[in-house]
């Protein structure tokens, strides 16, 4: 008989292979002198794969993690922006005699003064007026400006998708890790049949050999 294939047609939603657990290794390798050489090198082969899998997903995974803070950074602050204009357009709206409105609406008008980061250890501080327009790193050195309600929808957009992504790969690399232990069981336990198996045809040829003696 046949050996079976070493992966399942079984996938993950992400077109990950499922690896077979062989319950019965001389199944397997077609009976009791099957050749274990052919079906060990495939199992090598398979978590040589999966161990590429694993370090793919593992980098994918860190870069996603560093990258969805600094798009929620980003979103915040942008958001933050909106709020400020949007709060001084209605002050501006409304009328009121009070000495005390009067001067917020003088704070309101001052620019806000903040710190920017150059690095992971350098910061700047900078003077921020109101403005209709940010800009926007999309990689690449590519930088481009948007409306500040296009900007928000934009980063919304891009952290949701990460944060999918980032479920995903956490998702495939817990799959392809499992798919690991198991071709490595499978690889143990054939490996340990085997070598029962030598050790009993050798026990049978010394019996032979006794009695042939005697």
């Amino acid at each position: 008989m046949a050996p079976v294939p070493t992966f399942d047609q079984d996938k993950n939603p992400r077109g990950i292979p499922k690896a077979p657990f062989i319950a019965n290794v001389e199944e397997y390798i077609g009976g009791p002198d099957g050749d274990v050489e052919g079906p060990l090198k495939e199992f090598q082969d398979a978590i040589a794969k999966y161990r590429y899998m694993d370090g793919s997903l593992t980098q994918r995974r860190k870069g996603l993690e560093g990258k969805i803070p600094d798009i929620r950074k980003t979103l915040q602050m942008v958001e933050f922006l909106k709020e400020r204009r949007d709060g001084k357009q209605k002050a501006g709206d409304e009328e009121d005699d009070l000495e005390e409105d009067d001067e917020n609406s003088e704070g309101n008008k001052k620019s806000l003064t903040t710190t920017f980061e150059l690095n992971d250890t350098l910061f700047a501080e900078a003077q921020l007026d109101d403005t209709d327009t940010v800009y926007l790193w999309l990689g690449a050195n590519v930088m481009l400006s948007y409306e500040i309600p296009e900007a928000i929808a934009l980063l919304r957009s891009k952290l949701d998708a990460a944060e999918t992504s980032l479920q995903m790969a956490i998702e495939d690399l817990e799959f392809t890790r499992e798919q690991l232990t198991v071709m490595e069981v499978n690889t143990a336990r054939m490996y340990n049949w085997d070598v029962k198996r030598r050790r009993e045809r050798r026990s049978a040829e010394e019996a032979a050999k006794g009695a042939k003696d005697s």
